[in-house]
């Protein structure tokens, strides 16, 4: 299904998640999981984060040279015969991959998870063309049955419960037995996998992601746990490939080493269970695979970002270490993002994509902890990222009207310290003498977002800056030697 655009509306979703019992009791048993196995994994190599600079060198290098690499996958992916298609934006990737399944007669496309393919809304328009997508990964399986999107970019269901899917896969499933034993997790495993099974022999064409591009061997690299994207691109009649174009790396020795923070940084493995390289549809001697391969490159403002302060976004290898971390996705999940990507890199991303108009919530969506920035794998600046977009926000008068106000007053007061300093030692003192009972204020005028959750603490006594001069003139402003 195509994601419609509430990310204007993340107030409103933050205050709904946060009201939900069932997903605060899947956001709390999922969020530390994926913190202790990812803390677990890069223990056990002690070269991560000089691989870490490596992988961010290596991004930066491509990005800089992206033209000549592009041309250097396409003419190689030629070699092997298959074909590459650009497509500069959405709509145009829908086309083109729509075209190929018509030219083919293809009534169904099993596809792997591709949050690229979210971006474009490509299942949606499958189907009014009468196709018929098929999700096999089994986390975007049971969201595209109950007719949702991605809660997370590699665990899309991770905002449901065992009993939910069952109850799913009853209402849906209907050909089986209605006493069948449902309780275990294998169970609900060892079932989408029967329904599945037949999916994959019926296919016309397959439809994956890419996890990297290699410009080197033309190779589409994707990694999994459950081997449906090996099922998906071996069996059709034709593979589609749906990339975008920052996924290139210049060498197979570059893949390898992304690949060693990628799995560490997403789910805690050393590796993934499948790691698969995808060089062009079936040659004379091969005993398997498809008929065709096709490669749709995204752009969809992607290149646009390239010369711009966003660039270093554009690192980004989707392993969603920066939302497993952030203290406001593992609170509000990611639905309450409103588009296709959550959490800090959503945030980030999603203003690009969409609009800073219809995103501008999202990069006060952070507590600006730094966590983001210090697990993702490719260094990736997110907090700098994320005050440009706050910076844009403010400067196109998308703030609320009093915010603006109230900054300009307090930027009026810091640049004229005659001016600021009586007013906030006046301020300090009679907040200090309102609150002197019982130290803090439950509601305070002006400050009713942060009262309505929290009390506001009530200052103990006289500013900083009047406490620091009252010591230097004393002489008691000089350090402590250490103990």
């Amino acid at each position: 299904m195509s994601v419609a655009i509430t990310s204007p509306e993340f107030k409103q979703n933050a205050t709904e998640a946060l009201a939900d019992p069932q997903l605060q009791a899947a956001l709390a048993k999922a969020g530390p999981g994926f913190v202790g196995k990812r803390r677990d994994a890069i223990a056990k190599l002690p070269e991560f984060d000089a691989l870490r600079d490596s992988v961010r060198d290596i991004k930066n290098h491509t990005l800089a040279h992206l033209d000549l690499y592009l041309e250097r996958f396409e003419e190689k992916v030629r070699e092997a015969g298959g074909q590459v298609h650009f497509a500069v934006d959405a709509a145009e990737a829908r086309e083109i991959i729509t075209g190929i399944c018509q030219r083919l007669d293809a009534r169904t496309v099993t596809k792997s998870k591709s949050m690229v393919s979210e971006e474009i809304g490509i299942n949606d328009h499958l189907a009014a063309a009468g196709i018929t997508p098929v999700e096999t990964d089994l986390g975007e399986y049971i969201i595209q049955i109950r007719g949702e999107s991605p809660s997370h970019i590699i665990a899309p269901a991770i905002h449901l419960n065992k009993d939910q899917v069952e109850a799913d896969f009853r209402r849906v499933h209907t050909d089986l037995p209605a006493d069948r034993d449902l309780v275990e997790p294998t169970a609900l495993l060892a079932e989408a996998r029967g329904e599945l099974r037949q999916r994959f022999l019926a296919a016309d064409v397959g439809l994956t992601g890419a996890n990297v591009l290699v410009a080197e061997t033309g190779a589409a690299v994707i990694v999994t746990n459950e081997g449906n994207a090996d099922l998906t691109q071996t069996l059709p009649k034709a593979h589609i490939v749906l990339a975008s174009i920052e996924k290139l790396v210049p060498t197979l020795e570059d893949a390898h080493q992304l690949l060693r923070v990628l799995a560490r940084s997403a789910s805690g493995q050393d590796m993934s269970v499948y790691t698969t390289f995808a060089c062009g549809p079936r040659r004379a001697l091969d005993p398997d695979g498809p008929g065709e391969f096709h490669v749709v490159l995204l752009d969809n403002g992607r290149s646009a970002m390239l010369g711009g302060t966003l660039k270093e976004m554009l690192r980004c290898i989707r392993c969603g270490a920066c939302m497993n971390h952030c203290p406001v996705y593992q609170s509000v999940g990611g639905h309450a993002y409103g588009w296709v990507y959550p959490g800090p890199m959503g945030s980030v991303l999603t203003p690009a994509m969409i609009g800073i108009d219809k995103g501008a919530n999202l990069p006060n969506a952070s507590t600006f902890c730094g966590r983001c920035e210090e697990v993702c794998p490719v260094r990736i600046p997110l907090p700098k990222l994320l005050r440009h977009w706050r910076q844009q926000e403010f400067e196109r008068h998308l703030t609320p009207a009093p915010q603006r106000y109230g900054l300009k007053l307090w930027a009026f007061l810091a640049r004229n310290g005659w001016l600021y300093r009586p007013a906030t030692r006046l301020a300090m003192r009679a907040l200090s003498l309102f609150g002197r009972d019982k130290g803090r204020f439950a509601s305070m005028p002006l400050a009713g977002g942060w009262t309505a959750t929290r009390d506001f603490p009530a200052p103990e006594g006289d500013t900083f800056q009047a406490q620091w001069r009252a010591r230097k003139a004393a002489g008691t402003t000089s350090r402590s030697p250490a103990p």
